[in-house]
């Protein structure tokens, strides 16, 4: 199983900026977790962060048929971004939403998601611990989906 890790814009300078916000922990730090999760439980991980609209939306485009799963904090472009949410969608691949800080306690502005309609599901508010959860919920929607193929697989050498 692969899972890509994708980081937007500003991500790079957690532990530098709104530390009451976002608090100290920097990405390399996060990732580095999340690659001991992905470690002990023989999956591949890979990382991708950008501050650039459109670099994201490759990234993604370049998941369909190379990765399991993705796990995506879109920061900022969560709220504007039609591209990212249709490219996600596109790609069909299962997909979760992090948020480090919650974003309905924020702005208003921030209270709309665009993306996470698209996503199985979205982790917010948790801090950097919402990492870890959406690795544990990669970990299970991607077994159910191994479990669903089997099934199927099961049922049509049945009916040949």
């Amino acid at each position: 199983m692969k899972i890509v890790v994708i980081q937007g814009p500003n991500l790079n300078m957690l532990g530098i900026r709104e530390q009451n916000v976002y608090g100290q922990m920097k990405l390399e730090d996060i990732h580095g977790q999340m690659k001991s999760f992905s470690d002990q439980n023989k999956m591949e991980i890979e990382f991708f962060q950008s501050n650039l609209e459109g670099e994201i939306v490759d990234r993604i485009q370049e998941c369909m048929g190379d990765a399991d799963g993705i796990i995506i904090n879109p920061a900022a472009y969560t709220h504007t971004s039609i591209a990212i949410r249709d490219a996600i969608s596109a790609v069909q691949i299962p997909t979760l939403e992090v948020h480090l800080s919650n974003i309905y306690q924020r702005e208003e502005f921030r209270h709309t998601s665009l993306t996470a309609p698209v996503c199985a599901g979205q982790i917010t508010g948790m801090g950097p611990f919402g990492y870890h959860l959406a690795m544990v919920g990669m970990t299970q929607i991607l077994n159910e989906v191994k479990m669903m193929k089997e099934q199927q697989s099961k049922q049509a050498k049945a009916q040949a």
